[in-house]
């Protein structure tokens, strides 16, 4: 965390980093396609609905800047930016079209707590900050939320553990998000001999309704290259998808870890 974070007091005063993982996923495969928010333009037009592809393409690119910083560099302000993209790439009977484009920028106050909380554990991360999430369409296909957070960390050796929540407002889109991606989530890190095992879990318990995600990273093959496996189950991989409940399964390449 320390080093994801610039925390260490020689650490550039200015940073443009990785901020989530950076990855292309060349074949995603799908238990269930959803057609449904594509539906009514069809319908209005007289055409038959098109099927997607089970098979796509997914990627993500993810960067950050510090923009300030205490001497100690133990405070500092962050902007950062994400962008997910589904690819139906394999789909020539409908012109492979990106199925949906997800866009996050984001600013945030980060601190180091330095605190240890015993058994091993030192709280490393204190992250409060805002970030916009949305597919940047219009009528019925637009989905967007924008939030308010807080972020902890804490480390044990090889394995950290993120915990985040969050206060969603602007829900005009999709009143009813919150309830299929929840207020919060809990990620889990684990580091052996270079390679990354990865575990998010959100949700709402009040609906029973969420999602988890686990990855693998490789340690680096050429370059930059890693080899990266991503699994996924439950509600909100994408946008689009937020009120759709599906599990994937991908391979691919990513160029950063996790942290």
């Amino acid at each position: 965390l320390d080093t994801a974070w610039g925390f260490d007091p020689d650490s550039p005063r200015y940073i443009l980093d990785s901020y989530n993982q950076n990855y292309l996923l060349f074949a995603r495969q799908t238990s269930r396609v959803n057609n449904a928010p594509f539906a009514p333009f069809f319908t209005a037009l007289g055409e038959p609905i098109p099927d997607g592809d089970k098979t796509e393409a997914k990627f993500q690119i993810s960067a950050k800047a510090r923009v300030w910083t205490t001497d100690d560099r133990q405070w500092g302000v962050w902007v950062a930016y994400t962008q997910q993209s589904q690819w139906q790439a394999y789909n020539g009977g409908i012109s492979a079209p990106f199925r949906d484009n997800n866009y996050m920028p984001e600013a945030f106050v980060s601190y180091r707590p330095d605190l240890n909380l015993g058994g091993g554990f030192n709280w490393r991360l204190l992250n409060f900050g805002y970030n916009h999430q949305s597919n940047g369409r219009a009528d019925l296909l637009s989905r967007s939320w924008d939030r308010v957070f807080v972020e902890a960390g804490v480390e044990n050796g090889n394995f950290a553990l993120q915990a985040k929540a969050w206060h969603a407002f602007n829900l005009s889109d999709n009143p009813d998000i919150t309830d299929y991606l929840g207020y919060g989530s809990l990620r889990g890190i684990y580091k052996w001999r270079d390679h990354s095992f990865n575990v998010m879990a959100r949700g709402n318990l009040s609906t029973g309704k969420g999602a988890a995600e686990v990855t693998w990273t490789s340690p680096r093959l050429f370059g930059p290259f890693r080899a990266y496996v991503q699994g996924f189950a439950g509600y909100g991989e994408s946008m689009i998808d937020y009120n759709w409940s599906q599990k994937t399964i991908g391979i691919g390449v990513s160029i950063n870890d996790t942290l």
